[in-house]
């Protein structure tokens, strides 16, 4: 029975474990720029010099990391654009770096630092990872001010090169389409770098280009509607290479440059009433957002990649979401009178929906705005008090609705035909609203037709607030634990810490979970002290600013936890007096002293809350109390016991009754025991002693309402005026203002003075639990822990010297465990040794499940993949991994099982559905590992495979597709598609061209497009002035009068090759273009390096055998070691079909699971044929996707592939059966 308590006691005190952890608050306004949403799934952000990383599913902070020592001012998740296997596993990796120059590489999940970079002493102005991961997933660029940019392998620290320019860098941006281009916006204009590589440094100091300022535009003084079009007609020149003049505000209001993400080759400028969106083939600015005078400007921009879609941060704290407005004819919208210098088209953003806005302050304004990487449908905004508030978007069907009514000027939004990369039917089961691209579809481009969209549903987009987390409010801060845990109390304590915050109110946490239990307004002014009357019960005191006579209002609350009431423990008492210096609850909770500045001290009954006993005027001026532990509620007890016992006895009446009379006897014993530590009716004697100005130590009794005077003891000389008081068991520890502390041995009837020279001795608390004498002393600049049986220190903080913090409040929240409130407006839950460490987020206690693969050991993460992706061996899909035979530790597949419970029931539902298919579970699998590298490989996959399965041979090119792949693939969309989306962009061009170079280009372009009408007509546009008035004249002449005669296409052969030999490459190959050999003029782009050029040019003028012929020569080059792009060249082979190529390249690259399953994929749909050769391929691939299903455990898995291996299974199939057998008979 002994052993039985025993373990369930034990259960109990396991439940109360307290973790390490970090309570933060507002935030230093240097912390603005650094948050980040990364592919993981999780949010990081940087408070003062601490890191927070926070799920946004579950609004949970995970972990704090600690290691700066300065402000971080930058935080960036490493790219997950590579194939993870058990070398490459997938891992929480974060980048911060702080105003000193400081960066380190964090392991998230177990809060180490992988690696720490410090190059220089300035903060670091901006850093990103490289987006491509084939040649290493380790690179950092990192702008080290003024005017660096160094390259660091972020694994080792090792600086790969360094480079410097002419002007301040301010950020940059990489080119999502092209990892050689990167843009800087520096304090003068933009420098465009096109030789980026990770291998060397930029040789060339990049293009320079200067920015007009936008400030004069219109839109300041005129109504959105007509405004923004006419700014967009004065904002015409924007880039210039001159250096504009002293009167035109430069680049200084610019807050913001990105590429976006959507279109190639465009860009995106942040001003705080406009955004501009350029075209950087012609330098131009083809549309403009502005906001109407009322409007609160932009603070920030995060352009989206699966649409054309803009996220904007307002000042007010406003999040709203612009996409572009369908450019179809047929919705040119200019119901109004047609403005003479109007262009016909424009690129429009439409409002689509928008979040509330928050109160804005002097001390509470929006910092910055994160979204989803991997979704793009949820933004996270930042505060500056330490909020979160996490906005996600949702869509709503509409029902049917008549068409199109003149007066609407914003286009319907529809619902995509697909569904995770297949069309699906209006019955089928799906999420509209797992990302962006599957809540709305594509725009409509030029010129397409209505009736198409008639079978789509119509939806509305808007924000729902789904997470708030709050931060603590402005230092100063005191705080207090409630009382122990004791046998007694187990079964109902939680450990709760009391914070009093400077606006009068008192914040409960539940230091289990590091959540806020409760916020209890209770005063009007900062509150000074927290004491606890019971476990759910506590006073606290706040004094307001002091009059001119140094006088007070007194506020002291007791407030009952459970109910939230409070009421005023002194009544009518507290104006107009001398301000409350402390207040002390007795041991038992029985009495509580209050002690006063310059008046004599009050004791009060707290049971009942009456004054007991107020000083007189001589009583002595207190500089420290404490009440004693001793006290004689035990032997009150036994009196109590032994008058029940006699009464007990005297009932007995008759002999039959007096033989039961140790049963009656027991259960008065057990009901005495199991009363509450104060009986009501007892009142126990207890002590308290105090000390002077002099330093005589008084002590007093009070038993019932009677005050004693007790022994005096002289004043100590060899201390000076004692600060504070700690008394526990036999021990008794005084602190002075000279920074000596005296330990006092009352049995042994010894002293021992220890100098610490630390100054002011603030606090002394002794530690939590039976005979543990460890004590916590707080100075002026930090604080120490010291063993007072051995009066010996145990471990030291101090400010400036290992923190960078000043400590304000100290206590004991366990008996290894203190607490510490600082002036950086944290909170930190330390081990005794009080190192600021991060903690293993598996060890933390947290109240919701969290979907996050990446914290499973690495070999249990592909695991779990693995088993979501494909279950060939089951007849219906299943989510309980216990079922299935994968030999690994209970632990490790509760863990696993965890995960698997952590997922939404909507996305359980989805992988559980028998309809949903192999190619569509690959993309929603990558989407929840935040797997960039296969949501892309997939979701090009998933096109291919079902359009060429459905015998689309993608050549007719009138016919748009009717689920193209989005733009954002570019080069890899169907060559008709990619070819209308080329037009629609240069007649935006042609519309917004003003100077002469410009309409150049657009020529150009129009004759490589084969738009030779329109090209002629651009070339005699030339003036008479230009000097190339002449030239253009006649290439109109030879354009119009081309024919397919033999003599004349072998003289502008001949003309076009001298010049392509002469240096002239762009030349040569628009006559070629002219007289249809734009094959030869792809060929010759390739041989002079132009790659990107010929499969551009392939795409827009070739047929379908000749366009794959120039594209299969570009995969050759991107899969040179030089190059070394295989992921690309595998996305352009998935886009010509050729996939057993693909197949056999993913296998040679060792990525076996993406070969098995996109091999399971082809079979399926019936795209590949099967033939000797190719079988050994199969055979091979399955085999070896057998072997990596063993390695991980995953038995029925590797059975089956080498199964459909053959012979090259076969004798792993022999080894697995063995096992299988042996197991068996074992």
């Amino acid at each position: 029975m002994a052993t039985e308590n025993t373990n369930k006691r034990m259960q109990f005190i396991v439940n109360i474990k307290l973790s390490a952890r970090t309570l933060t608050g507002t935030l230093n306004g240097q912390n603005r720029g650094a948050v980040d949403w990364g592919w993981q799934g999780l949010i990081a952000h940087g408070c003062h010099s601490l890191v927070l990383i926070i799920d946004p599913c579950t609004s949970q902070t995970i972990q704090v990391l600690e290691r700066h020592k300065a402000n971080v001012v930058k935080v960036k998740w490493a790219r997950e654009n590579y194939h993870h296997n058990i070398g490459s596993p997938y891992s929480l990796r974060l980048a911060s770096a702080d105003t000193v120059g400081k960066i380190i590489v964090w392991d998230v999940a177990t809060g180490v630092a992988r690696c720490e970079i410090q190059e220089y002493t300035k903060p670091i102005q901006d850093m990103e990872w490289l987006w491509n991961q084939d040649a290493s997933r380790d690179l950092l660029l990192a702008v080290h001010p003024p005017n660096y940019i160094v390259l660091w392998n972020a694994d080792t620290g090792t600086k790969l090169w360094k480079k410097s320019y002419a002007e301040n860098i301010l950020s940059f941006s990489f080119d999502p389409f092209e990892l050689s281009n990167l843009a800087l916006l520096t304090s003068e204009g933009i420098v465009f770098v096109s030789d980026f590589s990770p291998s060397k440094a930029p040789s060339s100091s990049g293009k320079k280009v200067y920015i007009s300022s936008p400030h004069s535009s219109p839109a300041h003084t005129k109504p959105a509607a007509t405004g923004a079009k006419k700014a967009l007609n004065k904002v015409k020149i924007l880039i210039t290479n001159e250096k504009p003049n002293a009167e035109s505000v430069t680049l200084n209001d610019c807050l913001q440059l990105s590429y976006l993400p959507s279109k190639r080759n465009h860009m995106l400028l942040l001003y705080p009433r406009e955004i501009l969106i350029l075209d950087l083939e012609v330098n131009q600015t083809v549309a403009i957002v502005a906001i109407e005078r009322t409007g609160a400007p932009f603070l920030q921009v995060i352009p989206c990649r699966q649409r054309d879609a803009l996220f904007c941060l307002h000042e007010n704290g406003c999040i709203t979401l612009r996409i572009r407005r369908s450019n179809s004819n047929s919705l040119a919208l200019f119901s109004e009178e047609q403005d003479p210098d109007q262009p016909v088209q424009e690129l429009t953003y439409d409002l689509r929906c928008q979040c509330d806005a928050i109160r804005v302050t002097k001390t509470v304004r929006p910092f910055n705005m994160v979204c989803c990487p991997v979704n793009e449908n949820s933004a996270a905004l930042i505060v500056s008090d330490g909020r979160v508030m996490l906005w996600e978007l949702k869509s709503n069907l509409l029902g049917p609705k008549p068409y199109y009514s003149s007066s609407s000027t914003v286009s319907p939004l529809y619902c995509p035909l697909s569904f995770c990369g297949i069309p699906v039917g209006t019955q089928q089961k799906k999420l509209p609203d797992l990302s962006l691209d599957n809540m709305i579809g594509q725009s409509l481009v030029i010129g397409e037709e209505q009736p198409r969209v008639l079978h789509q549903q119509e939806v509305q987009l808007k924000f729902l607030l789904t997470g708030l987390l709050s931060g603590l409010p402005l230092p100063s801060f005191v705080i207090r634990m409630c009382p122990p845990l004791t046998t007694k109390n187990i079964k109902n304590y939680q450990p709760l810490l009391a914070v009093g915050t400077s606006n009068g109110s008192v914040l409960i946490y539940h230091l289990t979970s590091g959540l806020l239990q409760k916020e209890l307004s209770i005063h009007s002014c900062e509150v000074k002290g927290i004491e606890w009357a019971s476990l759910a019960s506590f006073l606290s005191f706040a004094t307001s600013t002091p009059n001119n006579l140094g006088l007070v209002r007194n506020e002291l609350q007791l407030v009952d936890l459970p109910t939230g009431k409070s009421i005023a423990f002194r009544g009518e008492r507290g104006n107009d007096e001398p301000p409350i210096e402390m207040i002390k609850v007795s041991h038992l909770k029985q009495f509580l002293v209050v002690v006063f500045r310059d008046k004599p001290l009050e004791l009060w009954d707290i049971r009942t809350c009456t004054l007991l006993r107020e000083m007189t005027k001589n009583f002595p001026a207190i500089t420290a109390l404490e009440w004693s532990p001793s006290h004689n509620l035990k032997s009150l007890r036994r009196k109590q016991l032994a008058v029940r016992e006699a009464m007990a006895r005297q009932t007995v009446v008759s002999d039959a009754e007096a033989s039961n009379v140790e049963s009656p006897m027991i259960s008065l014993l057990q009901e005495a025991e199991s009363k509450a530590e104060i009986s009501h009716n007892i009142s126990a004697r207890e002590h308290f002693i105090f000390t002077d100005n002099d330093g005589q130590v008084f002590h007093l009794t009070v038993e019932g309402n009677l005050v004693k005077d007790g022994a005096r003891i002289p004043p100590d000389g060899s201390m000076g005026s004692i600060t504070c008081i700690a008394w526990k068991g036999d021990i008794l520890v005084l602190g002075d203002v000279d920074g000596n502390v005296n330990f006092w041995d009352l049995k042994a009837r010894l002293s021992r003075g220890i100098p610490t020279h630390r100054g002011w001795v603030k606090k002394i608390r002794f530690a939590p639990g039976k005979g543990n004498l460890k004590l916590l002393v707080m100075f002026n600049d930090g604080a120490e822990v010291w063993d007072t049986k051995e009066v010996q220190m145990v471990s030291s903080m101090r400010t400036g010297r290992n923190v960078n913090y000043k400590v304000l409040d100290i206590d004991w929240c366990s008996s290894d465990k203190v607490v510490l409130a600082s002036d950086d407006g944290c909170i930190r839950v330390l081990e005794m040794a009080m190192k600021s460490a991060s903690y293993r987020i598996d060890e933390q206690d947290l109240t919701d499940l969290l979907w996050c693969p990446y914290l499973l050991l690495p070999r249990s993460c592909l695991v779990l993949k693995a088993f979501l992706l494909h279950q060939p061996w089951n007849e219906q899909y299943s989510l309980d991994i216990m079922q299935i035979h994968y030999s690994e530790s209970e632990e490790v597949k509760c863990l696993m099982l965890e995960q698997l419970n952590s997922l939404s029931n909507d996305i359980q539902y989805l992988l559980l559905d028998p309809e949903f298919q192999l190619l569509q579970r690959c993309l929603l699998i990558a989407r929840l590992f935040g797997d960039e590298s296969e949501l892309q490989f997939w979701t090009v996959a998933a096109h291919y495979l079902y359009s060429f399965s459905k015998g689309k041979e993608l050549v007719t090119p009138n016919t748009v597709q009717e689920n193209p792949l989005d733009i954002c693939y570019d080069i890899l969309c169907e060559n008709s598609y990619f070819q209308r989306l080329q037009i629609e962009r240069v007649n935006l061009q042609e519309a917004k061209r003003t100077t002469y170079d410009h309409t150049r280009k657009c020529a150009d372009q129009l004759l490589l497009l084969g738009q030779t009408d329109r090209a002629v007509q651009l070339l005699l546009e030339t003036s008479a002035e230009n000097p190339s008035y002449y030239c253009d004249s006649l290439k109109a002449c030879l354009v119009t009068t081309i024919t397919s005669s033999g003599p004349s296409q072998s003289t502008i052969k001949l003309v076009a090759t001298n010049m392509i030999a002469n240096g002239k490459l762009a030349e040569g190959v628009q006559l070629l273009c002219l007289i249809d050999k734009a094959v030869d003029a792809c060929r010759y782009l390739q041989t002079y390096g132009e790659w990107n050029r010929a499969a551009w040019l392939a795409k827009v003028r070739l047929n379908t055998a000749e366009c794959a012929e120039v594209l299969k020569r570009w995969v050759d080059h991107l899969c040179s070691p030089q190059v070394n792009q295989k992921s690309k060249a595998i996305l352009v082979l998935l886009s010509l079909g050729c996939f057993s190529k693909v197949a056999e390249m993913l296998h040679s690259m060792r990525y076996f699971d993406r070969a098995a399953l996109f091999l399971e994929a082809c079979l399926k749909y019936g795209v590949i044929e099967i033939n000797e050769k190719s079988q050994k391929l199969y055979n091979a691939v399955y085999a070896d996707y057998a072997k990596y299903l063993k390695m991980l455990n995953l038995k029925e898995g590797a059975i089956l592939f080498s199964t459909k291996a053959g012979d090259a299974g076969a004798e792993l199939l022999k080894e697995l059966e063995q096992s299988k057998e042996d197991k068996h008979a074992s």
